[in-house]
């Protein structure tokens, strides 16, 4: 997951960062953060699948998780 990585290395350099993943790359999410020397790193979990969500339901879904994204990335 290229997305662990990219926020492992924000990370790194000082930069807030976190992962928007669905639930099917939670596994591969803590697994890569943990191989990455950040266990427990927080990410954002959607539920899967979302490609088959319209506009109005993705606009949702996104609006749900934005007090948990600005929290992680202020934190």
């Amino acid at each position: 997951m290229c997305s662990v990585h990219d926020t492992v290395e924000f990370e790194r350099r000082g930069i807030p960062a976190t992962v928007i993943i669905t639930q099917a790359f939670r596994n591969a999410c803590v697994f890569q953060f943990r191989s990455r020397g950040m266990p427990g790193h927080p990410y954002i979990e959607l539920p899967h699948p979302i490609s088959n969500l319209g506009a109005d339901e993705m606009r949702a879904v996104t609006l749900g998780h934005l007090d948990v994204l600005v929290k992680q990335l202020t934190a």
